[in-house]
């Protein structure tokens, strides 16, 4: 192998929402030439197909019946990451308030997580060059082998005021009850719940600028990069 080309490299990005995951992901992503994929889309893209397709979302044999039906295919560049439900591109509908309201519920049902899954680990080992795999039970369950396992946290109001920042007109209050309710949703489910990994790096990004929780991702990458 010559000098200049790396190993592909998988780097698992866990953590609660509102922790600066996708922005950090996506540009340490772009910034090290690596592919991207957000986990969380996928699973909102399932979750939005249930709810068009009129699938009762309290019904967990309702939702495992069909778990197999849609097709999704995620977009890896982090210049622009794409995702399409049988050929639509559902990039807008899957942030509604009414999606976001739902994926747990979703998200929790195994034969959803089963599929998932697959669609992420097939997605990971095809990507040359490496990929940043961003998530909430990536570095625990999906690539438990992944060369580098991070996990971001921050303290419930700066998520919350992050958050409310990313949702248009909402409550910062009512961001911080969500997300404390949703954290409890996916930290207490049975299949996958979200965790740290015992050999991930904790990044606490209460008190650090998106730029220097990027500069800190990307040293690590760099430090797993040339010990490979």
């Amino acid at each position: 192998m010559e000098n200049g080309a790396a190993k592909p490299v998988i780097v698992a990005i866990d953590g609660p929402s509102g922790t600066g995951k996708s922005s950090t992901s996506k540009a340490v992503a772009a910034q090290l030439g690596l592919s991207y994929l957000d986990t969380g889309a996928q699973y909102r893209a399932i979750t939005w197909w249930m709810v068009t397709s009129g699938i009762d979302i309290e019904d967990p044999t309702a939702i495992a019946a069909v778990a197999g039906k849609p097709e999704i295919i995620s977009g890896t560049d982090p210049a622009g990451p794409t995702i399409t439900v049988d050929g639509t591109d559902v990039s807008g509908p899957i942030r509604t308030q009414e999606v976001t309201s739902k994926v747990s519920a979703v998200s929790a049902v195994p034969e959803v997580r089963a599929r998932i899954t697959e669609l992420q680990r097939s997605l990971a080992t095809s990507a040359e060059r490496g990929i940043v795999v961003e998530g909430r039970d990536i570095g625990t369950t999906v690539l438990p082998d992944a060369d580098l396992k991070i996990f971001l946290t921050a303290s419930p109001e700066a998520r919350a005021a992050r958050r409310s920042g990313e949702l248009k007109g909402a409550d910062v209050n009512a961001t911080r009850e969500a997300l404390i309710k949703r954290d409890a949703a996916d930290s207490s489910r049975k299949t996958s719940p979200l965790a740290k990994a015992d050999d991930a790096v904790e990044v606490d990004t209460t008190e650090l600028t998106l730029t220097q929780v990027i500069e800190c991702v990307v040293t690590l990458v760099e430090e797993k990069r040339t010990a490979k």
